[in-house]
């Protein structure tokens, strides 16, 4: 079955960026809340799903850790999602809305100087007490001091904190604020204070999760797994929007330790849910018995967003990999053509943006004037064949020859100052071998990854594949203790703060951010606050698209492929809405039916 999802954006989701002061049940990144006040469900919820059951989830690795908030230790799948919540809820019919939960009420300045939350007086957490102001500013200030750093670079920019009304929080934003942190502070997840105040938050453990969200945790194998209990008491089970959400009364995370034993598992009735990413499996696998007797079906859903981006990274803090031509060399002989016949069935597309399948991405258009007006501060920044028509992957030879790729990929290497001696890539300089480390965690990475280590070594470069489990992974990422990896960033259509947590300069040498190439490139941090204070449609567009022609102007990473559709599996008793959402499929409102 196909479920399409929006093919068009409604044209009020960027409608107008100034205008009067947002004040009521919700508040909008761009123009105008799609939901008025009053309203009773989002369109991608059924509010008459039944209430009952149980689903189990499959889940491949490892977890040591309850908190989610943290660097340190891997968290347990589920818990931010269905344990902990926010003082606002995002809408998903819709680029960057959000709507009243943990709050009842929402204000905010003209000029977004300063945003007031006013609780709602049901609010309580699962143990029954009652959400406070002090919960909401303890939550802020331990995030900022001990959570991840994106959590310390988002809410360094409160320059106070007000309480007009018993209920009522106030943050004021420092001068170098931006239109987004209003909106960040609303997704801020709230945590008990009497609970988290005796405990070390910046340590990971099992220490019991606590929080206000529709689910409780009902039991737990460390590491292998998690079971989540619906709240009878929960408070918010009434709120428009949760009609129709939070369906299942017991759902299960089962820890597998490949992809290939939790397929085994999900065939076997293990789990009931797969989202699936393998073209072979998805093509030539899902003829098992359940298929073919009805009780396990496949859906095809399509986003209308960004495809993202998937990709193998540099990390440029090696040496070897700081020099761009090495980059670019090696970018040249990834050939996407022969691994996508021969390895995922022709069913994937090249990734040439971070923002392909949206207005925001660069691949195919020349600059803007309103682009180049904000790179001329920049003129090194981007190629001028990006900034003519967006980055163009290099096309492969589907028979694998390739050679026009490998002989331009020579020529880079020879002006980066290596020649080859005896088949082996070698620097002139200390004649030493072109000699790196790829590091991967599961066997399609790893398959993937063997493939083009031998694309690498027909040029004389040896890329040794290493694989590691899961912690060690996680912990090398962390501390970016690689040359190469495979990684994988979420788009959206309002990209915002966060892309300082991806690319910005201050982000590459802080343990636990996702700028794990360790860009520092000034032109990326100015992009980013273009974005954050562009008020008009035009300018927004033109700073994302302008970021996107940097990062691929600096070749920090190999641009991979995506899939054009959503791929799922269900097993028969798992339903779903007719209509999705904006992004697809959400769990949250799937229902069962024994």
């Amino acid at each position: 079955m196909l479920r399409l999802a929006m093919a068009v954006i409604v044209p009020f989701l960027f409608a107008a960026f100034a205008g009067p002061a947002q004040a009521g049940h919700a508040i909008a990144m761009h123009g105008d809340p799609l939901y008025p006040d009053g309203f009773t469900h989002f369109s991608y919820a059924n509010p008459n799903a039944p209430k009952g059951g149980s689903i189990t989830y499959g889940a491949t690795g490892s977890f040591d850790s309850f908190n989610p908030f943290i660097v340190r230790g891997t968290s347990a799948i589920g818990l931010r999602e269905h344990v902990f919540e926010s003082l606002l809820a995002r809408g998903y019919d819709e680029a960057f809305t959000l709507y009243a939960l943990l709050a009842e009420k929402v204000e905010m300045a003209d000029d977004r100087s300063w945003i007031s939350f006013t609780l709602n007086p049901k609010a309580h957490f699962s143990d029954g007490t009652p959400v406070t102001v002090d919960d909401v500013i303890y939550s802020l200030e331990t995030l900022r001091d001990k959570g991840r750093p994106n959590y310390k670079t988002y809410y360094s920019k409160v320059e106070r904190i007000e309480q007009p009304a018993p209920r009522t929080v106030k943050f004021v934003f420092t001068p170098d604020g931006d239109r987004e942190i209003p909106l960040i502070l609303g997704l801020m997840p709230i945590v008990p204070k009497h609970i988290y105040e005796s405990r070390n938050f910046d340590q990971s453990g099992f220490d019991m999760a606590i929080g206000s969200g529709p689910y409780v945790v009902d039991g737990f194998a460390p590491g292998a797994r998690i079971v989540y209990r619906r709240d009878e008491n929960y408070w918010g089970s009434a709120l428009p929007v949760n009609a129709g959400h939070y369906n299942i009364d017991r759902i299960t995370y089962e820890y597998f330790r490949d992809a290939n034993a939790s397929f085994e598992a999900f065939k076997a009735g293990l789990y009931h849910a797969r989202p699936e990413d393998d073209p072979g499996r998805w093509t030539n696998s899902y003829d098992f018995p359940a298929v073919r007797q009805g009780k396990v079906r496949k859906e095809i859903f399509t986003s209308g967003m960004p495809s993202g981006m998937r990709a193998l990274v540099f990390n440029t803090r090696k040496p070897v990999l700081s020099d761009i031509k090495v980059r670019q060399a090696l970018i040249r002989l990834f050939n996407f053509e022969w691994v996508n016949r021969n390895l995922y069935h022709g069913l994937y597309v090249r990734t040439q943006s971070f923002f392909d399948n949206s207005e925001l991405g660069s691949h195919g258009r020349p600059a803007s004037t309103r682009e180049r007006e904000l790179l001329a501060p920049f003129p090194d920044a981007v190629s001028p064949e990006i900034m003519e028509n967006g980055w163009y992957a290099p096309e492969g030879d589907p028979a694998g020859q390739d050679r026009k790729n490998r002989a331009a990929a020579i020529m880079l290497l020879k002006e980066a100052g290596y020649e080859l001696r005896g088949g082996t890539m070698t620097d002139v300089a200390t004649g030493r071998p072109l000699r790196l480390e790829m590091l991967v965690a599961t066997p399609d990475d790893e398959r993937l990854a063997l493939t083009y280590a031998t694309m690498t070594r027909r040029v004389g470069i040896d890329i040794a594949v290493r694989n590691v489990d899961p912690s060690q992974y996680q912990a090398r990422r962390s501390n970016y203790d690689f040359d190469l990896m495979f990684n994988g960033w979420f788009s959206s259509l309002s990209p915002g703060n966060e892309q300082s947590f991806y690319w910005g300069a201050a982000a590459a040498d802080a343990p636990g951010t996702r700028n794990y190439m360790g860009a520092k490139e000034p032109a990326v941090d100015a992009m980013i606050g273009a974005m954050l204070e562009a008020r008009t449609h035009e300018d927004f567009v033109a700073a994302v698209r302008a970021m996107d022609r940097v990062l691929l102007s600096g070749a920090y990473m190999i641009p991979l492929f995506h899939q054009p559709n959503q791929w799922l599996a269900l097993w028969d008793k798992v339903k779903v809405p007719e209509q999705p959402s904006l992004y697809g499929y959400r769990s949250s409102v799937w229902w069962i039916e024994e």
